[in-house]
């Protein structure tokens, strides 16, 4: 099976999207080829964000917030992290939105929820490109 092009997409690429991209490359490496990026610039990816996916076992130590120009023209599956503004249009095969809610700015309790919220959808978007369900 040929690895879907998979892209994460938020505002800053600093928290949720980061988050999907760690998530989809530690458990969804063998069908899945993962980018993430933003729609804005960004300076960091949010310490928050990276300490509660190393609490998960997940090393986010060397990524960085990059724009969607950053990323392959071609993806497969967009996914956006439901970030209430309009995202620029993006070819792809198959597109949907997560809407959830940014953590920033609270507890860290919320960076984990999300976390774990993330890790979710990530494993049934997994299991859906196994099965098929998703064309592209």
């Amino acid at each position: 099976m040929k690895k879907k092009i998979v892209a994460f997409v938020c505002v800053h690429n600093s928290c949720r999207s980061q988050m999907a991209e760690g998530w989809a490359k530690h458990l969804g490496n063998d069908v899945l080829e993962v980018y993430s990026a933003g729609t804005e610039e960004y300076p960091e990816v949010k310490p928050e964000a990276v300490q509660v996916m190393e609490e998960a076992s997940i090393d986010m130590g060397q990524h960085y917030p990059k724009l969607l120009s950053d990323i392959p023209e071609e993806i497969d599956i967009l996914i956006t992290m439901g970030c209430n503004v309009s995202c620029p249009y993006v070819p792809c095969k198959h597109q949907e939105d997560w809407g959830l809610e940014d953590p920033s700015g609270g507890p860290i309790e919320g960076f984990r929820n999300t976390r774990d919220i993330i890790k979710n959808k990530v494993e049934e978007l997994i299991n859906r490109v196994k099965r098929g369900e998703i064309n592209g």
